[in-house]
């Protein structure tokens, strides 16, 4: 999967990729050091080639490189989180 860089989209309150001219993203909001995941979306013609997780995995990067912590809101941050406990270092305390 050939994608564009990752992008901090701070005015759209999205992290966002590219991938063949269309656009992923990921709706978020943050306060202080939480990041507040909201929402995941992938153009429909592109779903079930593994772009979501890269997505997902480029946002907990970027956020883990910031020291934030995470909150998945998002149904499907919440099953890469299953599939992938390794990320759980990065969930904000409850």
């Amino acid at each position: 999967m050939k994608n564009d860089e990752f992008n901090d989209n701070i005015e759209a309150h999205n992290f966002e990729i590219f991938v063949e001219g269309q656009r992923s993203f990921i709706d978020y909001q943050k306060e202080d050091n939480i990041v507040y995941l909201l929402h995941t979306e992938v153009p429909e013609d592109q779903s079930n080639n593994g772009i979501a997780a890269s997505l997902v995995e480029k946002t907990f990067e970027y956020l883990e490189e910031r020291n934030l912590k995470v909150v998945p809101s998002c149904s499907y941050v919440k099953v890469f989180l299953r599939r992938h406990p390794e990320w759980n270092r990065i969930l904000a305390d409850e």
